[in-house]
C-alpha cells in the first residue's frame, strides 16, 4: 500500500539531479575542461526555469506559502490544523503555495481546494522521486532550488511555516535574512505549533540574542502561534500594509515590494 505523507514517495532517481551537477565542485571534476564548458550552457536551462515560473506565476496575487514536514502524516494532529489554517486562508481570498509534495504540504493544499480556493505547488527534482500530491491545482516543477525559492518568496506576501526539517528551516531562515536585512516589507512570518518551535524561540533569545548575534526586535520579525484564525489575522493586516505600500509606491514612482 503506497504511503503519500511519507518522506520517500518513489525509488531513487538513476544519476545525479541537476542541482548536485551544478554544485560539484572542481576539485571532484578531474577533466576541468567538461565542467567550464557546461556550466555557462546550464544558465540557458536556470534561465528557463525563471521565465517559466514568472509566466505561470504571474497573476497569483495574495499568495501565501505553507511549509512544513513531508513526513507529517494524515493522523498527525498538525496536518489537521495545516488542513483548517489554509482552508480559512483560501476563504479569506488568499493563495495556497506549497512545495506540493506530501505532508504538510498535502494538507496546505488540501485545505485550498477544499475552500475553491486556488492551490499552487512548486515541486523539486530531488534524488527519490517526490510525486505532486493530488490536491495540487496549478503545478511548477523545478530543478534548481534556488530558482524554487525566489518565486516562493516572490508570490507571498507571507509564510506560515509548520513544523518541518532542514527544508522548511532552510526557508524561514531565509525569509528572516530578506526582512531583517530590508529586501522584503510588510512580509509577515507565522511560526505554528508553539510546543515544536518554543525550543527555538529560546535558543534566539537567550542565546543569538543574549551574544548580541542578533538584535532582541529581530525576535519580533515572526509569530508564533496554535490558532489558525490567528494566521489569517495576521496575513490580512500585511495585505493591509502591503496594499497601503503599494499605493504610496505608486505615488512616488516606485510601486514594487522591494524583492531581492
Amino acid at each position: 500500500m503506497s504511503d503519500r505523507s511519507a518522506r520517500v514517495s518513489g525509488e531513487r532517481r538513476q544519476g545525479a539531479t541537476e542541482d548536485e551537477k551544478l554544485l560539484v565542485s572542481p576539485v571532484a571534476i578531474p577533466d576541468r575542461r567538461s565542467d567550464t564548458t557546461s556550466d555557462p550552457w546550464r544558465v540557458l536551462r536556470i534561465m528557463g526555469e525563471f521565465v517559466e515560473g514568472f509566466d505561470t506565476l504571474a497573476r497569483v496575487t495574495n499568495g501565501v506559502s505553507v511549509f512544513g514536514s513531508a513526513r507529517t502524516r494524515p493522523e498527525d494532529p498538525m496536518y489537521e490544523a495545516t488542513v483548517d489554517t489554509a482552508r480559512l486562508l483560501a476563504q479569506s481570498g488568499f493563495t495556497v503555495i506549497t512545495g506540493g509534495g506530501p505532508g504538510i504540504m498535502e494538507a496546505g493544499n488540501k485545505g485550498a481546494r477544499l475552500a475553491d480556493g486556488r492551490s499552487i505547488g512548486l515541486n523539486i527534482e530531488l534524488p527519490f522521486e517526490q510525486g505532486t500530491n493530488e490536491y495540487v491545482g496549478t503545478s511548477v516543477n523545478f530543478r534548481y532550488f534556488f530558482v524554487r525559492k525566489m518565486m516562493f518568496v516572490k508570490y507571498s506576501i507571507g509564510f506560515v511555516v509548520f513544523p518541518g526539517g532542514y527544508g522548511t528551516l532552510d526557508e524561514l531562515f531565509e525569509a528572516l535574512t530578506l526582512i531583517q536585512t530590508g529586501k522584503i516589507k510588510h512580509f509577515p512570518v507565522v511560526l505554528f505549533g508553539s510546543s515544536y518551535w518554543k525550543g527555538l524561540l529560546d535558543w534566539l533569545r537567550d542565546t543569538m540574542a543574549k551574544e548580541r548575534k542578533i538584535e532582541l526586535s529581530d525576535l519580533a520579525l515572526f509569530t508564533m502561534t496554535d490558532d489558525p484564525a490567528k494566521v489569517v489575522d495576521v496575513l490580512l493586516s500585511a495585505q493591509r500594509a502591503q496594499a497601503e505600500q503599494a499605493a504610496q509606491g505608486a505615488g512616488a514612482g516606485h510601486g514594487h515590494r522591494g524583492i531581492y
